[in-house]
């Protein structure tokens, strides 16, 4: 198991949420023009939202995305915790795109392989797009990701700390 600290919760979003989550994903420069705070799952630690993560629904998919930590509250797993927990909420195939090798790296302990664009599918594609071409263009190093391990005994489990 993943044990979160003890003054931290890992919760569904609610609608009072949406400004704390736009602040981290601004933070962490990733877009925040298609934020829905009902696609979001929170860690609140002393209070504090300090790490967000949502599951988006596209025709066939879902992408595990705007995975972020604030700085300081980093290497404390839960990174870890959130990514885990979301790949268990998961109802279809699961896709993410991520910048740069370690980040791949990070998402690959937890079953995800890289995939080609070309070989994604066409609603995530559609999506993934605008990455794609700033790849190509400006070399922009995304990496494109498919959970590939429907084993879910293999994963341990994460613990919910009720609120």
């Amino acid at each position: 198991m993943i044990p979160l600290p003890a003054e931290c919760v890992l919760r569904k979003a609610t609608s009072e949420d949406i400004w704390s989550i736009r602040l981290l994903v601004l933070r962490a420069a990733l877009d925040p023009t298609q934020i829905r705070w009902e696609q979001f799952w929170v860690i609140e630690c002393d209070g504090q939202i300090v790490a967000c993560g949502q599951l988006r629904n596209f025709s066939g998919v879902q992408e595990l995305g705007s995975l972020v930590v604030l700085p300081a509250w980093r290497g404390r797993g839960l990174g870890s915790a959130l990514t885990q927990y979301l790949i268990h909420q998961a109802t279809l195939p699961l896709y993410l795109e991520c910048l740069g090798q370690q980040l791949a790296q990070f998402y690959s302990r937890f079953g995800f392989t890289p995939v080609a664009f070309e070989n994604l599918p066409p609603s995530i594609k559609r999506k993934f797009g605008v990455s794609q071409l700033g790849k190509r263009l400006i070399r922009i190093p995304v990496v494109f990701m498919h959970y590939q391990n429907d084993n879910d005994d293999s994963y341990t489990s994460v613990v919910i700390n009720k609120v």
